[in-house]
């Protein structure tokens, strides 16, 4: 891995493919055993869960489905503090075990303006399942049942993460220089 250029920002090497790979073969060991026997409903979170949420569901035996919900709050590097709800849900959530498939909490907004329409729907449970979380930078009171890594407060792309839509192909994850 070396340092890359995406538009007018330079990014270093964070995580290599071979670290991201075993952290999600553990998550998806410990996804398994929680639901033996049981049919959970992933939620994916558009756009940057969408390479995480295929590589951790190659991993799963349980039975598990899968839908997709596009929710936003960044711009550019920085968080805009409105979450948008772009697409919306169509499954039924009553009595269904609901795991919600994030590629990174930072603030916890999205999750926390999100989380309430999740429960009011009355699952049988909701977990969180995160690739990365910055926990310097948690404004919000959010609960990780399922974590990768935990990282500093620094931006970050690459496996799904962007700079103004680009470079999420890539099977790495890179910092920002200068953070």
């Amino acid at each position: 891995m070396s340092s890359i250029q995406v538009k007018d920002k330079k990014f270093v090497p964070y995580l290599a493919a071979a670290q991201i790979d075993e952290q999600i073969k553990r998550l998806g060991a410990e996804i398994n055993a929680a639901y033996a026997g049981k049919n959970p409903l992933f939620i994916a979170v558009l756009n940057g869960s969408f390479m995480f949420a295929s590589d951790l569901f190659k991993e799963l035996d349980c039975e598990p489905e899968i839908c997709f919900i596009k929710l936003a709050s960044y711009k550019g590097t920085k968080s805009t503090g409105n979450v948008i709800t772009s697409i919306g849900l169509d499954e039924s959530l009553k009595g269904r075990h609901v795991v919600v498939l994030e590629d990174i909490v930072d603030t916890g907004k999205t999750l926390y303006e999100f989380l309430p329409q999740l429960t009011d729907q009355q699952p049988a449970s909701l977990k969180i399942v995160a690739l990365l979380h910055k926990p310097t930078a948690l404004q919000h009171p959010i609960t990780i049942d399922y974590l990768g890594f935990s990282v500093p407060d620094k931006f970050l792309l690459g496996y799904g993460l962007d700079y103004d839509g680009l470079a999420r192909n890539l099977r790495e994850i890179y910092q920002l220089t200068g953070e």
